[in-house]
């Protein structure tokens, strides 16, 4: 017979994890009633806590344990920042905790809730979107949290960003003086802020160059392989198609790359294509890919960084770290 799980245990009770964890603890306020509703449910199912994971606290109180949540484990780029991570949290002797919301806004909740449940001493996560009110909670129960990559609005937070206004206005700046006057954006999500920070960097390239705006040029996707080869064939069947594609992260790049190989369309004689987000063979594509390069595993480093300060000082004011991308041109462009 399976064991019961804090999981079947919240499902029972009716109420979150984190409160299950947080009756089992004594941690944070909870009322009378609702402890009763969870022993309860305890006793229903049997359900013991773990009393190995308990003995993994120190004098304390810490567990050891961070938690890393990212939007999608198949990105290199989400890859080398979990790599960054757990390299700091190994020379601070503590262990990571990886889970993965695939974009996912339900997924992403249950796993907030999850690691707040297992008592991590900290949590690092790039926001699906940038009004999070789950992650306002966490760190209002005391809960450390950093953002990666993206960010949440109205709450003060240590975050690590690239700037991705700036490396996308550059990408979009290089191929305006290339010549190309209808330039194709698949861009990411308008409610995340590397959506609309790209966006941004695209709009300020044509400001700065005088050129207007093409409306019908712009698709915004959700950051995956499918949405990449859907918006790419939408731009492709339009009437005048774009002549370059800026692609705003490396998943719907290979969706890009796959529309146009299916046309039989050549790059970059037919159509340029630049990605916002290297890929591991991006140089030994045929032809060689041109990229805007996140420097992936510095903004994990320093995301595990500023946790383990915010750690040692609970109090000190947020701090926003903001680092910079590089343009690479290849010959795709």
């Amino acid at each position: 017979m399976k064991k019961p799980s804090l999981i079947d245990v919240a499902r029972k009770a009716k109420v979150n994890i984190s409160t299950v964890s947080r009756t089992i603890n004594q941690k944070g306020k909870i009322g009378a009633a609702t402890q009763e509703v969870v022993r309860q449910a305890m006793r229903d199912l049997g359900y013991t806590p773990n009393r190995v994971a308990r003995r993994l606290r120190t004098q304390g109180g810490k567990t050891h344990l961070l938690g890393l949540i990212i939007p999608n484990i198949q990105n290199p780029f989400f890859a080398d920042l979990a790599r960054g991570v757990e390299d700091v949290a190994y020379q601070h002797r503590f262990a990571v905790m990886l889970c993965n919301y695939d974009e996912d806004p339900a997924k992403e909740l249950f796993y907030l809730e999850v690691l707040q449940a297992e008592s991590v001493d900290g949590i690092i996560l790039p926001p699906l979107r940038a009004n999070v009110q789950a992650v306002q909670r966490i760190v209002q129960q005391g809960t450390p949290v950093v953002c990666v990559d993206r960010s949440v609005t109205n709450t003060a937070l240590d975050r690590v960003e690239v700037d991705n206004r700036l490396g996308a206005f550059e990408a979009v700046e290089f191929l305006l003086a290339q010549g190309h006057r209808r330039i194709g954006l698949i861009g990411g999500p308008k409610d995340s802020s590397t959506g609309r920070q790209r966006l941004l960097g695209y709009r300020d390239a044509h400001a700065k160059a005088g050129i207007a705006l093409k409306g019908d040029c712009l698709r915004f996707g959700d950051y995956k392989q499918s949405s990449g080869y859907r918006l790419t064939n939408e731009l492709l069947d339009l009437a005048q198609p774009p002549t370059a594609l800026f692609v705003c992260n490396n998943l719907m790049t290979i969706g890009a790359l796959e529309a146009i190989h299916a046309r039989r369309l050549r790059i970059p004689r037919d159509i340029g294509l630049l990605s916002y987000d290297d890929l591991p063979l991006a140089a030994v594509f045929n032809p060689p890919l041109s990229v805007v390069r996140q420097p992936a595993y510095e903004v994990g480093k320093g995301a595990a960084e500023l946790l383990f300060k915010r750690l040692d000082q609970p109090l000190r004011p947020a701090t926003r770290l903001r680092l910079r991308s590089t343009l690479i041109i290849r010959k795709s462009t």
